[in-house]
């Protein structure tokens, strides 16, 4: 087996398992770094590969004779050759990664709001005839309402005319959207409106795979709870951001991702 490892935008190798391995424990090489073999559809950080530990072990390799120790990662050898290796290995990740755009970001947030739309349907399925006549006298009302006391106050009836059945019912579909979406945000860094789009989310320094704390409770869970605080304030200057060179937002600046393309 041969890997090839990258940090910093500059790549080094081949090397083989048992060489790593043995950078790997004199920390030559750190579980930050990206690393690449045949098998391997894209460049991962080493410590996703090895679970967080010092010692990579693929499923299903068998140790090969011993080899004399590797030279350094920052002193690599044959430089100059392993870059046009027959392996046709792929240029470094963090290279070679292209940044999604602000077009394609914005759709793949459109995709995403609309999926929670169901959630204000629900409560027509459980209002009676004379209900319905209740709640668009309520709406016509909060139309012309001339203070905000008197909204607020309509506001109130309107949410006291809603069955606590429809509140079960819209409680339960949103949160089996979050899981759904907290879900693939884990797994791949994609939302449902990503991955129609295309996109996802990565670490900011490294490309790798993001935790759940920054893909979701960061960047989802926090700018939901912003957003019904200073809408629209927060999404203005969230994505006022995203006009910088990196395109981050403010919510990725926070978790510390950024959102690239997907590999074809």
């Amino acid at each position: 087996m041969q890997i090839y490892l990258a940090r910093n935008n500059q790549q080094a190798g081949p090397y083989t398992l048992e060489q790593v391995n043995q950078m790997l424990a004199s920390q030559q090489v750190l579980l930050t770094d990206l690393a690449w073999h045949q098998g391997m559809t894209e460049w991962k950080a080493l410590g996703e590969l090895t679970q967080g530990k010092l010692v990579y072990q693929p499923e299903g390799y068998e140790p090969a004779p011993a080899t004399p120790e590797a030279s350094s990662f920052q002193q690599p050898q044959n430089t100059a050759s392993y870059n046009n290796s027959s392996l046709n290995q792929p240029q470094a990740k963090a290279a070679q990664t292209e940044l999604a755009s602000i077009g394609t970001r914005a759709l793949a947030k459109i995709i995403d709001l609309l999926l929670w739309l169901p959630a204000a349907a629900i409560p027509s399925f459980f209002l009676t005839q004379d209900q319905f006549g209740q709640l668009s006298e309520l709406q016509q009302k909060m139309q012309s309402a001339t203070s905000s006391d008197q909204a607020v106050q309509l506001q109130s009836e309107l949410f006291r005319l809603i069955p606590a059945d429809a509140w079960q019912m819209m409680a339960i579909y949103l949160l089996i959207m979050l899981g759904i979406q907290a879900f693939l945000l884990a797994k791949s860094g994609q939302s449902i409106g990503k991955r129609l789009t295309k996109i996802k989310i990565v670490d900011a320094e490294d490309h790798s795979k993001v935790g759940l704390t920054r893909v979701f409770a960061l960047r989802t869970l926090v700018f939901i709870i912003l957003n019904l605080l200073f809408m629209p304030f927060i999404t203005i200057a969230d994505y006022i951001f995203a006009l910088g060179e990196k395109r981050q937002t403010l919510h990725d600046k926070l978790a510390k991702t950024k959102v690239v393309k997907q590999e074809k």
